[in-house]
């Protein structure tokens, strides 16, 4: 039940899950796939704006789109960005990467191929999962200038009929745990989580939110 005490601490979650990088011109957009198209929306949003004049759409299908998909989160980004008026000379499709680890080395194959190397990078994710990604590119591409950013949305309108609240939640407190413990797999780079983040994780386990936690 989302009590009042469960929206709080959700919320703290949800806003250390963001990193408000202020937006700078940078060489590529690299949007990371997901179930939620706003994702795609923001990035074609992003291209009008200036920020890049090139886009990579990365994504095949993962845990949850696999469930719900059949085409490819890269492939499905690429049409919304085209609706909105980008440009298809202007994007790139990485559509065989299941997760964000895989998004980060695909696209760098990829760009390697097209003899491409941008040196700066605005990356597109959900708003919760900014610093995941964040620490997962810095992981497997430190050279690079990094910008993260993600659609315009609130914690409070985020939700919708396919992406409800508790869902955020569980997903919120999954990719909190992986921020722990993907450093000492090789998988990020180490985040600073405040003791007050720690305990909301912690109390939301305890009040149920805990289907997207590592199996292992």
């Amino acid at each position: 039940m989302l009590t009042p005490d469960i929206l709080s601490l959700a919320r703290k979650l949800w806003d250390y899950h963001q990193m408000n990088h202020p937006l700078e011109k940078c060489d590529c957009i690299l949007a990371l796939g997901s179930h939620d198209l706003r994702v795609a929306e923001r990035v074609a949003e992003l291209y009008h704006q200036g920020w890049a004049p090139l886009m990579i759409m990365s994504g095949g299908l993962g845990n949850f789109t696999q469930e719900i998909w059949t085409e490819s989160e890269a492939d499905k980004f690429a049409k919304i960005a085209i609706e909105k008026g980008v440009p298809p000379e202007a994007i790139l499709i990485e559509n065989k990467s299941t997760n964000t680890g895989e998004n980060i080395l695909f696209t760098q194959k990829l760009l390697a191929e097209k003899g491409l190397n941008p040196q700066s990078f605005i990356v597109v994710q959900k708003p919760y999962m900014e610093r995941r990604s964040f620490a997962t590119f810095k992981k497997h591409w430190p050279d690079k200038k990094l910008l993260v950013t993600s659609p315009q949305i609130s914690f409070e309108t985020y939700p919708t009929k396919e992406i409800p609240l508790e869902r955020v939640i569980h997903i919120m407190v999954g990719d909190l745990q992986r921020i722990k413990e993907y450093p000492k797999k090789g998988f990020q780079i180490h985040q600073e989580i405040p003791a007050e983040i720690w305990q909301a994780y912690e109390e939301l386990i305890s009040a149920g939110f805990d289907k997207h936690l590592m199996k292992e």
